[in-house]
């Protein structure tokens, strides 16, 4: 039950910037998106998927649905970020 809850957890957050990125692409306008908040989101997934990560090497306990929820909001960033570029 446990392993469950955190693997709809982590698909929940994981697919949390999904909205934007299609939004983003429909519409092609990211101008109320700010540098510092992607900035910060991008710093904050990729630090914290790195904790996560040492910490588990270190327990052999892997938090896979964690994995998932940091791997792909980072993806979805990178996607952000490249529109960032190109559509302003």
């Amino acid at each position: 039950m446990i392993n469950t809850i955190g693997w709809l957890g982590g698909i929940f957050l994981s697919i949390c910037a999904l909205p934007q990125a299609i939004k983003t692409y429909q519409t092609k306008k990211i101008q109320d998106l700010s540098w510092g908040f992607i900035g910060l989101w991008f710093g904050g997934e990729v630090f914290t998927l790195f904790y996560i990560i040492a910490g588990d090497f270190t327990t052999k306990i892997y938090h896979l649905p964690l994995y998932l929820n940091y791997g792909l909001n980072i993806l979805l960033l990178f996607y952000l970020i490249y529109a960032k570029f190109k559509y302003e």
